[in-house]
């Protein structure tokens, strides 16, 4: 598989991960983004055996768009950090179904993670977390809309499952109710950038990934 490096050096590696590739290796087997990558650093470094490497972050199987590695134990244990604190900043583009009354806005609900999927629920008192994004609309095409999202919280499933909940799902994603045509792999969800500050050099990293839909 050919990769597409945003960055990389002795601490970070940063990778675009295509939808219906799974970020780690799953019980069931197959290929994962952190196999490939661990592959692509092999030839890379000419190393043999083991290699360090671990995500800072997942995205969805189905979900496109940058993964953030850490190269080194100091670089995971900084950024895992950098995490918790919300220094991490991170955007996604999604196209949805339909239109917002809104040019841009923040949903707040609770979700409830069930079987493989966010359930909203009404409360903390039935098992729910908040859930917060911020959006901006982006793009008009007909009858759909691209917009940009930031993450508040950072909850399994969140923007599918907000956006549905408001009669907005996204392109291509049935499992969170969408019945529009999506001619790419995946749901149209892609994580566009991401800014955080070097584990180590402590210099400003912007990285950017554009989307195919």
């Amino acid at each position: 598989m050919q990769l597409e490096i945003l960055f990389c050096d002795n601490h970070l590696l940063a990778v675009v991960k295509p939808a219906l590739l799974p970020t780690q290796p799953t019980q069931e087997g197959g290929p994962s983004l952190e196999e490939y990558a661990k592959q692509w650093l092999r030839k890379q470094t000419g190393k043999e055996g083991a290699i360090f490497l671990h995500p800072i972050h997942r995205l969805d199987k189905a979900v496109s768009g940058i993964v953030l590695f850490a190269r080194s134990s100091k670089a995971l244990s900084r950024l895992n950090e950098a995490m918790r604190e919300k220094r991490i900043y991170k955007t996604y583009y999604a196209l949805i179904d339909g239109a917002l009354s809104a040019q841009e806005g923040q949903l707040v609900h609770y979700l409830k993670h069930g079987d493989f999927r966010a359930e909203i629920v009404a409360g903390e008192k039935q098992g729910g977390k908040q859930a917060v994004l911020t959006y901006k609309v982006i793009e008009t095409r007909r009858d759909k809309t691209l917009l940009e999202i930031n993450l508040v919280t950072g909850r399994y499933h969140q923007i599918r499952a907000q956006l549905s909940a408001i009669g907005c799902p996204i392109v291509g994603d049935r499992k969170y109710g969408s019945s529009a045509y999506f001619a790419h792999q995946g749901v149209a969800l892609h994580h566009r950038q991401m800014s955080f500050s070097h584990p180590v050099s402590k210099e400003l990293i912007t990285l950017s990934s554009q989307p195919i839909f």
